[in-house]
């Protein structure tokens, strides 16, 4: 087991299961062999879903603090190095000093991270977490990565999960998000986003621009491009970006209500709209209190009973463990004997 810090009260998680070496073979369950499952796909982890907007970036940071974690990143914009405004990655202030894992770790150049590479390098990162006996919270932007990191290789109607998880929605009323992504992409134009795309334009030929498969699919890169070739207005582009931006939200809800309702997967409805209306009026002190109340407490209690359940979960199967040894190492004894 690991203890992980929690506040006032510890908590235990447990981490990611060995491997079996010939020493400690004859101890296993022979129904273990069988599993074509890595080990650092059963480590248990923390995943925040949700669609662009809705607060699941804050909430993984909320709960990394509150857990003692560190959060994996999953959207598959923000893999990449570079365009730190248009892909709206969390500012180093705002991580709170909470250690991000994949976040603008690959260079543009590289091309596409196909979703099989992306399992492979979180599902160790989340292994890591769990060594160091920290809780992997996965921020999931992406819903073709928390898909690829989740689900088994084979494909069918409701996989199952590969690792267990708690997984966490942050949801917010339809019409108010796409009120408030209309404000975020005026505050990114604000923050300067159109200025770094002008100078990534200068600064990249098109041949350049066309390997960096990935990076280019960001929401602002087409659109602000053809604006700086003469062939779309600047108020064009902004509205494309808008609409654009709303219609990957649409998007991206429908995948999580898949999960849920077709997949059967454990999915936690968390309704951040208050905080999100409270925003838009300039309520902060109300905008706080909703967060607290809707999203981060019950989030982090949620998150505090799975963990809990799996040091349970671990405990039956130690136990289960050690019924199944101890005759084998009594007979041991009286062979000796």
């Amino acid at each position: 087991m690991a203890v992980v810090a929690a506040g006032r009260s510890p908590l235990r998680i447990p981490l990611p299961p060995p491997t079996t070496t010939k020493e400690d073979s004859c101890c296993s369950s022979s129904s273990s062999s069988s599993s074509s499952s890595s080990p650092t796909t059963q480590t248990p982890m923390v995943v925040i879903v949700g669609a662009t907007g809705t607060g699941k970036t804050k909430l993984s940071i909320d709960a990394a603090l509150a857990l003692g974690g560190e959060v994996v990143n999953a959207d598959k914009i923000q893999l990449y190095a570079g365009l730190d405004v248009t892909t709206n990655k969390v500012s180093l202030a705002d991580r709170r000093g909470v250690p991000h894992h994949l976040l603008g770790a690959v260079a543009p150049e590289a091309g596409e991270l196909p979703p099989s590479a992306f399992r492979s390098l979180a599902s160790a990162a989340a292994a890591s977490i769990a060594a160091r006996r920290r809780v992997p919270v996965v921020a999931g932007g992406s819903n073709s990565l928390i898909h690829a990191l989740l689900a088994p290789d084979r494909r069918g109607y409701r996989p199952a999960l590969r690792a267990p998880c708690c997984l966490l929605w942050v949801d917010v009323d339809d019409a108010l998000l796409a009120e408030y992504l209309d404000r975020r992409v005026d505050d990114m134009v604000a923050a300067g986003m159109v200025d770094e795309l002008r100078e990534y334009f200068a600064a990249t030929t098109p041949a350049q621009r066309a390997a960096h498969a990935g990076l280019r699919k960001a929401i602002g890169v087409a659109e602000l491009g053809d604006h700086f070739a003469g062939r779309r207005t600047f108020r064009a582009a902004i509205d494309d970006i808008k609409a654009n931006t709303r219609d990957l939200a649409v998007a991206q809800v429908d995948k999580i209500r898949r999960m849920a309702d077709a997949w059967g997967w454990p999915v936690r409805r968390l309704d951040a709209s208050g905080a999100v209306r409270a925003r838009l009026d300039g309520a902060g002190a109300e905008e706080s209190a909703c967060w607290e109340r809707d999203v981060r407490g019950p989030g982090i209690a949620a998150i505090r009973g799975f963990l809990a359940d799996q040091v349970n979960a671990d405990d039956e199967e130690e136990e289960e463990a050690m019924m199944r040894i101890w005759p084998r190492r009594m007979q041991c004894c009286d062979v000796v004997g």
